[in-house]
């Protein structure tokens, strides 16, 4: 933590999984985190961290590093300093709702991320029963493959097209199957979720 309390940046790449436990580390020890993939934050933790991600950390894709396009320290060099400070308050001002308070300290004004969770999950269920009670789908043709998008989606969008991210969160297919294993991965998602709200009647 003493190495991320004075440092600026702190370097993200991808560990075991797309998140490192070290990019919230950082983020506690108010260093600005700098990812190279979009799923170690911007997917995964829509509800406790904000949207528009280059108010809080940097994104510098790992295609341009592998195909040294730039270095990392050019590139950070390049951002002026007083975004580096505004970045840096926008990472201290995001540390309550990334910890879980301790019960005794009696917070009634910030939320911690327990707080953060439960209203997230309140307004998914709320959103859910509206659009049951209206006879919809939350959105339109979820494919599973695409699920990342969804929670990047703004308010009233209920389809999921292209994303400047898909290259990241693509698989390669073989021709004869890309097509067919897209739509039947649409379909039974569709059928399930049918199933799931037949259920409940």
């Amino acid at each position: 933590m003493q190495m991320f309390q004075s440092s600026l940046f702190c370097l993200q790449p991808q560990g075991d999984s797309y998140t490192r436990r070290s990019a919230f580390d950082s983020m506690l020890a108010g260093c600005i985190p700098v990812f190279f993939h979009p799923g170690s934050a911007y997917t995964q933790y829509t509800w406790h961290l904000p949207k528009n991600f280059s108010t809080y950390s940097v994104f510098i894709p790992e295609d341009d590093i592998r195909k040294r396009n730039g270095s990392i320290e050019e590139l950070l060099s390049q951002i002026p300093p007083e975004q580096v400070q505004i970045m840096r308050e926008n990472v201290i001002n995001l540390i309550p709702q990334l910890i879980y308070a301790d019960p005794r300290s009696k917070l009634e004004t910030l939320k911690d991320a327990f707080d953060v969770a439960v209203q997230a999950v309140i307004d998914k269920v709320t959103r859910l029963r509206k659009n049951i009670i209206q006879g919809r789908t939350e959105y339109d043709n979820f494919v599973e493959e695409n699920s990342w998008k969804y929670a990047l989606l703004e308010d009233g969008q209920r389809e999921a097209g292209w994303h400047e991210w898909d290259p990241f969160f693509s698989k390669p297919k073989g021709e004869s199957s890309g097509d067919s294993s897209t739509g039947s991965s649409a379909e039974a998602a569709k059928n399930s979720w049918k199933n799931e709200q037949r259920d409940q009647k």
